[in-house]
């Protein structure tokens, strides 16, 4: 069945449009605390990002899980591996994030993690959509109403754990530029990189309630890159609005997307023979990281976009690293979800490990150009189906004649159809995103008139 409010990464809209407001999150805490909670008084672990709308919906989130006999425990703003992390820790029934990750701020969402630290499957978010539209989230006894409560050392604890996951290694004698988008890194980042000995350099650092990833932050990395050269850093580290996505910058201001990551990060497992398997991608990964990979005898294979997806393929191979060209970077033998943070300290560790920069970790992967159109559609229309859509892609898939690739999705979190296309000429490559990007509009409007 077609889920009717979770999207890729749980539920997610414009604040104040349905589902995103108030009254539907109170209802979505009942309904998903009735689903979850394990026992009378169950814990559940609530942190947000910086968004101004995050206080309402975190009122509501609140409410509705003291209704369903959950005990609610606010973390405040947190980042979302953050969560994922002490949901385990705590030993917690639930975990939910408050945050609509790296779209602007009149956006947000709800992201829930199991008690493993995991997000949830399809299936229990449709048994929650069930109770939902059923009309069967119903307030406990009041002798079974929960309590909440706030948890005021999560970030130093937090921040401990990041620290844990680098080992004996030192940043000491390292300049580092780091953008936390204004989000939920704000407060965390810079005391993790700091404290392991690193000069920092911090932008996005000063949240407002509506800058969240405003011209900074793993969206508009060109602000990073830039900063890197002005202050003649070593690298540059940019963070997304909720800290699961990290990109990278060399010295020279070359961006380093996350195929970049997980290939510098499984390159310097590989070597030390604690790989553990192969990596797992998605289908918008570049093809020259499956191609460079396999000519090391990596295995790679590629799962549904979206880390969930790709955290069910590594579970199910018993691999440990996998993730996304967006920067969400799965390393699950410290980590249970993206972590931007920890990805990071995981590639400087290759670093100091190896006594190499960025540049000369990327030696042996040169990405294939790649074109990213995402096309508006009305709600009736399916690009993925249409004739004539479909004799475009078939076309322009002959004409790169088995050097690229093609890829048409669905966005889970807004209303476009997202066109991809790979290959060696970026010109060309361009040329034929457009070119099927025009037909879905020309059939799109055609639908409408």
């Amino acid at each position: 069945m077609e889920r009717k409010y979770f999207g890729t990464d749980g539920v997610r809209g414009r604040v104040g449009t349905y589902p995103i407001t108030p009254e539907f999150v109170l209802r979505l805490g009942m309904a998903a605390g009735r689903v979850l909670g394990k026992k009378r008084g169950g814990r559940v672990i609530i942190g947000k990002d910086t968004r101004v709308s995050g206080y309402m919906l975190e009122a509501a989130l609140e409410a509705g899980f003291c209704a369903s006999g959950m005990s609610p425990v606010m973390l405040g703003p947190m980042p979302t591996p953050a969560i994922s992390y002490l949901t385990r820790a705590f030993r917690a029934d639930l975990g939910v994030v408050i945050s609509a990750s790296h779209n602007p701020f009149f956006d947000n969402g709800i992201k829930f993690f199991s008690s493993e630290g995991t997000k949830l499957p399809d299936a229990t978010e449709l048994e929650i959509e069930k109770l939902i539209d059923e009309g069967n989230e119903k307030v406990v006894k009041p002798s079974d109403l929960g309590r909440a409560s706030r948890q005021d050392d999560a970030p130093g604890r937090y921040v401990e754990f990041c620290k844990s996951t680098f080992g004996r290694y030192s940043l000491d004698g390292l300049k580092i530029v780091l953008d936390c988008a204004n989000g939920a890194t704000y407060h965390v980042a810079p005391l993790v990189f700091r404290e392991l000995g690193a000069e920092v350099i911090c932008m996005g650092v000063g949240p407002n309630g509506t800058n969240i990833n405003d011209g900074v932050g793993s969206t508009h990395p060109e602000a990073m890159c830039t900063k890197v050269l002005s202050e003649k850093a070593d690298l540059g580290i940019a963070f997304d609005g909720d800290g699961d996505r990290v990109m990278l910058s060399d010295s020279n201001g070359r961006l380093l997307d996350g195929d970049c990551v997980m290939y510098m990060i499984a390159m310097d497992r590989f070597d030390q023979g604690k790989l553990h398997g192969g990596v797992v991608g998605t289908l918008m990964t570049n093809l020259a990281l499956e191609q460079a990979l396999k000519r090391s005898g990596i295995d790679f294979l590629r799962a549904k976009v979206g880390d969930r997806y790709v955290m069910e393929q590594l579970l199910e191979k018993g691999w440990h690293l996998g993730g996304e060209n967006s920067g969400h970077v799965i390393c699950l033998d410290y980590v249970t979800t993206g972590d931007g943070i920890v990805s990071a300290l995981q590639v400087l560790k290759a670093c100091l490990r190896q006594g190499k920069g960025l540049r000369e970790l990327m030696q042996g992967l040169t990405l294939y150009p790649q074109d990213l159109i995402n096309v508006r559609m009305n709600s009736s229309f399916d690009a993925l189906t249409d004739e004539k859509v479909q004799n475009e892609v078939k076309q322009v898939e002959q004409e790169l004649g088995g050097r690229g690739r093609v890829l048409l999705r669905k966005s889970g979190t807004e209303p476009v159809v997202r066109v991809m296309v790979e290959g060696e000429d970026k010109r060309l490559v361009h040329n034929y995103a457009q070119r099927i990007a025009n037909v879905i509009v020309h059939q799109s409007e055609g639908e409408n008139a």
